[in-house]
């Protein structure tokens, strides 16, 4: 019989999702190939979900006993070798599992002579190593991942009905990711930049993935920038260097990005790690009780740890000295047993109440008062196991903002709803048509049952003789008419809104105030200033002039500091040319 395994609610899996195990089919033997995990054993014999579906106590923690001078991340090839103590090394095979005698000289005619087409030795390891790379991430390539589990805490069913909160005590598996944004894979942890905090849990009702930052709000509240916004922070088209002169241009041209740059050159600009410091669902959703009673709702996610940050002079040796800074910290973290938490919260507001709203509830650059619109705690989120594999289970980790279970939908903020499309056809694009089928996403507490079928690395059985049309007399997969979405009554012209300039220095002016200390003012300004110095003149007074909007006290520090930086060297009142001329000479092009 196929084992059934419980998870932290108590529910057992379902012995036939797809991605579990292949069906049997009649006449043949029950096989046990499960596909949520490598191997061909029973559930209990899968690394991945073995270890995700065990509980808090049967976590082990690893042997503290390091050489010396070492931690955890150093010691991993040790450690991995300690653990199997007596255990033999592995027969060596290649890919199809055919023994492999002699893994160090390829096969030659004499000792000199030429490579054999015949060495499926060497064309198997070599035809692998040269498709190892996967696209890159567009956006938060450099990141870390750890899995664990949310417990609720407190009770908030009245507002919505999702599984995941059912209940006080509820444990739901979860993994999260942490990253940079702008930075290639190789980049480093301690940047100046915005830091992804993507969160996955494996539900019940399917995968919810709350896809966040560590900040309350964004650069740009309309989708169709996010392509230019991102450009602009990359690199540039022809120098392939970071250009100060293109980041600076797209904010200062788009002062909707105020909020958002204040606080990422504020102190918070640089976390120490990713433990010490919070995530933020950002956008807007709408909460749905089990009596369709709609809500808008925010989710926090407050550090446990505290908040801690880098100076600039510490993130510059850091960044030198140790690049993968907040990926060994989280890695050592949780391998010591000291592991993170985080408290979950939410913002609600009702339907009465966002229409009251002095500016839009949906607007992505700005925050709900809490004040006004108190946070509620919901949960505690703890990280307790780190990655075995980081490739398998990091970086083919996947997470889609429209993934949301019944109870929690998307509202009209415009960031999200571009979102919504933008995040699954990225991975289709990187990890290919079936990516819900690699461990890592898929959506292994809830049978799948769909039309979808075939494309490329298909591993599933791929829903074996069902029907693979709707509708049919064949007992199909069926509707659920009780989990439709909520109805919303919609009216209004059909056109394109510019948004540009609704109130992008309010909520600013109360950063600037109100929040920070004066030191902490003082920092910002000189943080700004030093990134801002390198662009040209005319980019720098619109900047200037933006900040100046926001307070009269916030220009003039940041263009004092300007002054000094601009007296030192020559003035940047050129501009750059990034198109060909139809006069240019042929040796003038060839050195473009």
């Amino acid at each position: 019989m196929r084992e059934r395994r419980a998870g932290l609610s108590g529910r057992p899996l379902p012995q036939d999702c797809y991605f579990h195990f292949l069906r049997p089919t009649s006449g043949e033997r029950e096989r046990e190939r499960h596909i949520c995990g490598a191997g061909s054993g029973p559930l209990s014999e899968r690394p991945f979900l073995r270890r995700l579906f065990a509980s808090s106590s049967q976590v082990q923690r690893e042997p503290r006993k390091m050489a010396g001078g070492r931690d955890y991340a150093d010691d991993q090839m040790q450690r991995w070798k300690d653990q199997r103590g007596s255990q033999k090394a592995d027969a060596l095979t290649t890919g199809a599992g055919i023994p492999v005698g002699d893994k160090l000289n390829v096969l030659t005619v004499g000792p000199r002579g030429p490579l054999l087409v015949q060495d499926v030795v060497f064309t198997d390891e070599m035809a692998h190593f040269d498709r190892e790379r996967i696209p890159e991430r567009v956006v938060h390539a450099k990141g870390a991942g750890a899995f664990g589990y949310f417990e609720v805490t407190h009770d908030i069913t009245k507002y919505c009905k999702a599984k995941v909160f059912e209940h006080i005590g509820k444990k739901t598996l979860i993994a999260i990711r942490f990253s940079t944004v702008a930075g290639e894979a190789g980049s480093a942890d301690t940047v100046r930049d915005p830091r992804g905090f993507a969160m996955k849990f494996y539900t019940e009702e399917g995968n919810w993935d709350l896809v966040g930052n560590n900040t309350p709000i964004f650069f740009i509240r309309d989708a169709m920038l996010f392509p230019s916004f991102i450009h602009s922070q990359k690199r540039n088209p022809q120098t392939h260097l970071k250009d100060p002169d293109m980041v600076w241009d797209f904010w200062s041209l788009r002062p909707e990005s105020l909020h958002q740059v204040s606080f990422l050159f504020s102190d918070r600009g640089i976390p120490d790690g990713h433990r010490h410091m919070n995530g933020y669902g950002s956008h807007t959703f709408k909460l749905v009780n089990a009596g369709g009673k709609a809500v808008y709702c925010k989710f926090h996610v407050k550090t446990d740890q505290g908040i801690k940050n880098l100076s600039v002079e510490e993130a510059g040796r850091l960044a030198s000295e140790d690049p993968d800074y907040a990926l060994r910290d989280l890695y050592n973290a949780i391998a010591h047993g000291n592991y993170p938490s985080w408290t979950f919260y939410i913002q609600v507001m009702t339907f009465e109440q966002a229409e009251r709203f002095p500016f839009n509830p949906f607007d992505l650059t700005k925050i709900w008062p809490h004040k006004d619109y108190p946070l509620i705690p919901v949960g505690k989120i703890v990280l307790n196991k780190n990655p075995i594999n980081y490739f398998a289970e990091v970086e083919q980790l996947a997470f889609d903002p429209s993934n949301m279970p019944p109870g929690v939908e998307p509202s009209p903020d415009k960031m999200l709803q571009g979102r919504l499309f933008s995040y699954p056809d990225t991975h289709r694009h990187r990890l290919g048509p079936n990516y819900l089928q690699i461990p890592v996403n898929c959506p292994c507490r809830v049978r799948v049952a769909n039309y979808q079928r075939d494309g490329f690395m298909c591993i599933s059985d791929n829903q074996g003789g069902a029907p693979n049309y709707y509708p049919n007399s064949f007992t199909g997969p069926e509707e659920q008419p009780n989990l439709k979405e909520t109805r919303a009554n919609i009216s209004g012209d059909v056109q394109r809104f510019n948004s540009a300039n609704e109130d992008n220095v309010s909520q600013v002016r109360d950063f600037y105030t109100k929040v920070l200390t004066e030191e902490e003012r003082a920092r910002l300004c000189k943080n700004i200033a030093g990134h801002l110095k390198d662009a040209q003149l005319f980019i720098q007074k619109k900047a200037v002039k933006n900040f100046t909007d926001v307070h009269p006290d916030y220009g003039a520090r940041i263009q004092a500091h300007l002054d000094k930086h601009n007296a030192k060297g020559p003035k940047k009142g050129y501009v750059h040319t990034y198109t060909q001329t139809s006069d240019q000479t042929g040796k003038e092009r060839a050195n473009l």
